[in-house]
């Protein structure tokens, strides 16, 4: 029987799962609830599971009962070992998308489709399970907290994930939906640069409170700040390439109390997306070089925070190969779409993909027939994820494990 009907005949548990955690989501690194859902749908399954030790992350190895010509394995021999990751974190949005499963914690909602992922590596490690005794190799089972701002992965990387199996997995997969964008059940990769690079500004302008009425007795951080605002922009057009594109957008602008009243302070955060190393360590030298000589030029302090946060997300050209070729195997190649350019999100996969070959794939979870130009966006609070792609998820997730295994186990 192929994956993908195996697939299908967990179709009900799978939204169940989903539906579970979209009602509970946590937020941040450490979410006991999620991860009890996890290790109660791995109950019963032959994988051996780390529990994370500053997070709550889930580690499951699952040992490959074949060797390279499909026989049963000693188990003594070192052989290739593979990992799927899945994130599990919600986001600090109050959902307004009126489904009957609707979040139940205010001011909290999986909001990216993390719910998704989670119950779709939950769905594969029921088919890996199955083909057990097929598998010319390990898989590697990586739920992650705290994508969504807290760096998680890297807390895994450092607890030994990718190392979980004895031997450093050959080649990782990630898998993300998205409530817009393509239509719906469209898988997409892209080779090399997939997703930005993310970094943070945080600023803090200050000057000399007083009357509203006799600026010029005091040091307006306001007018400063607004200058600062624009000339931002304004670099990111005369400084930077458009063919190497920066983006930088300002989300908190803060000042002040009352209309008449000068405040000592300003403050602004900003996100800054850059697509290439090179442009990337420009922006951490250009930024606060602007913002002091704004500050100097108009007589007042200014504290110039950049905070690095998630790197270029870098697929491989041979694993994204690897993916493509799964995908239209399973699905046809009217399921697949290639990305002639980048995404301007980004991922903290990126720092697994920093260290092991693989990919990242997106898949549409639009409502068919829904426009996808139109449905809201990820971490939108009207954001609607179609639980139809949950099987198609799960069997492209175990079928990546099971036919990479094979060819690594080929190529020793």
């Amino acid at each position: 029987m192929p994956i993908t009907d195996d697939a299908k005949d967990l179709q009900e548990d799978l939204v169940r799962l989903r539906h579970d955690l979209h009602r509970q989501p946590e937020i941040g690194l450490h979410l006991p609830r999620t991860q009890e859902k996890v290790l109660q749908a791995l109950d019963g399954l032959p994988f051996e599971i780390t529990l994370g030790r500053e997070t709550t992350s889930v580690t499951a190895v699952l040992r490959g009962g074949a060797d390279g010509g499909g026989h049963q394995s000693s188990g003594s021999e070192a052989r290739p070992a593979v990992l799927l990751r899945a994130d599990m974190d919600g986001l600090p949005v109050q959902e307004k998308t009126g489904v009957d499963f609707t979040s139940q914690a205010d001011g909290a909602m999986h909001a990216c489709g993390h719910d998704l992922h989670t119950s779709m590596l939950a769905g594969a490690a029921t088919l890996l399970a199955e083909k057990r005794h097929q598998l010319t190799g390990d898989v590697v089972l990586m739920f992650q907290p705290g994508e969504e701002g807290f760096d998680g992965a890297s807390y895994m990387l450092r607890e030994g994930v990718l190392d979980a199996a004895g031997t450093r997995v050959q080649a990782a997969y990630g898998m993300h939906v998205f409530s817009s964008l393509e239509p719906h059940g469209t898988f997409c990769t892209k080779p090399g640069v997939m997703l930005s690079a993310s970094d943070g500004l945080e600023v803090t302008v200050l000057g000399a409170g007083g009357h509203g009425s006799a600026p010029h007795s005091a040091k307006d951080p306001v007018t400063v700040a607004a200058e600062m605002v624009t000339a931002l922009q304004v670099m990111v057009t005369r400084q930077f390439n458009m063919f190497d594109p920066v983006v930088l957008s300002v989300g908190v602008l803060h000042a002040g109390t009352k209309r008449n009243v000068i405040p000592e302070s300003a403050h602004i955060e900003a996100t800054i997306r850059t697509f290439s190393e090179a442009s990337r360590l420009k922006m951490m030298d250009a930024v606060p070089r602007l913002l002091k000589g704004i500050a100097a030029a108009h007589g007042v302090e200014v504290a110039v925070d950049y905070l690095q946060e998630y790197p270029l997300t870098i697929t491989s050209e041979d694993e994204t190969h690897t993916a493509e070729k799964v995908i239209t195997e399973l699905f046809g190649e009217r399921r697949l779409s290639r990305w002639a350019t980048p995404l301007s999100g980004s991922e903290d996969f990126s720092r697994v993909l920093a260290e092991v070959p693989g990919t990242f794939v997106g898949l549409s979870a639009v409502a068919p027939g829904a426009d996808p130009d139109a449905s809201p966006f990820n971490h939108s609070p009207y954001a609607t994820f179609d639980d139809a792609v949950l099987a198609d998820g799960s069997a492209l997730y175990a079928e990546l494990a099971v036919s990479r295994l094979a060819a690594l186990s080929q190529a020793s």
